[in-house]
């Protein structure tokens, strides 16, 4: 087996997941930028490229376990193995529960809780087979605490962190760790589509470090548990907050 490790991140085209994808490839490893957006993970490549590293484009849809297979597929074909992946993908939309409807429910359970559970399906064999692996998976403090107008949400990032747990446990006999970041607000695309400058400033003044998070902020973390320094660390979950939370 090659020593070059493989890092598999969804939702890499952009924001958090561009961030990750870029500061894993700044640590040596080869890239997987999987993104329902195939442009936007071409434009991770070749940032990736252009920085000296190694990477590979492909589509993937976190919803569908078939999209998500075939995905995997092409990535053993390409370079024989993945030693690490990144569930990054997410979505949210904020109102107030009882104000949001069926469709949004459906979309968030899908990408959020869904999707993970379709990438570690279709990756866990391999590395099983590997007798090696980490999984890094982003949930959300709004998981551990909860955050007004992101109930289904919540909810979802909450059931991450556990099913994290209970296949951390699982998987530990091969040599597999699994474990979670929980970021607090972070200044990304998807953040400001769903906020305004009103709800930044208020969370600003709430965050005793007194920013918003950035996306390398969170990608540093996620380095960390991908590293060798994470070998006897598993089923934990690190909130990357600024303090916002203390849990």
């Amino acid at each position: 087996m090659s020593n070059y490790k493989v890092a598999f991140v969804t939702g890499a085209g952009r924001g958090m997941g561009e961030a990750i994808a870029l500061e894993l490839a700044s640590n040596g490893m080869s890239i997987v930028v999987a993104d329902i957006n195939e442009d936007d993970a071409k434009k991770t490549v070749k940032a990736i490229e252009e920085s000296g590293g190694k990477a590979l484009a492909v589509h993937c849809d976190v919803t569908s376990l078939f999209d998500v297979t075939q995905a995997v597929e092409k990535v053993k074909n390409h370079y024989g193995k993945i030693d690490i992946l990144v569930n990054n993908a997410g979505w949210d939309k904020v109102e107030p529960f009882l104000k949001s409807e069926p469709e949004t429910w459906d979309k968030v359970i899908k990408i959020n809780f869904l999707g993970p559970i379709h990438t570690c399906k279709a990756i866990l064999p391999m590395m099983i087979e590997q007798k090696a692996g980490k999984i890094i998976n982003i949930a959300s403090d709004a998981g551990r605490v909860g955050s007004v107008g992101e109930a289904v949400y919540s909810g979802t990032k909450g059931g991450l962190i556990a099913f994290s747990k209970t296949i951390a446990r699982e998987m530990a006999r091969y040599n597999i760790n699994i474990n979670c970041i929980a970021p607090g607000p972070t200044d990304t695309p998807l953040f400001a589509e769903m906020s305004n400058e009103g709800l930044k400033e208020a969370l600003e003044k709430s965050i005793p470090f007194r920013r918003l998070a950035q996306a390398e902020d969170i990608a540093k973390a996620v380095a960390y548990f991908a590293s060798n320094d994470a070998d006897y660390v598993t089923g934990q979950t690190i909130s990357v907050s600024g303090g916002l939370t203390m849990v």
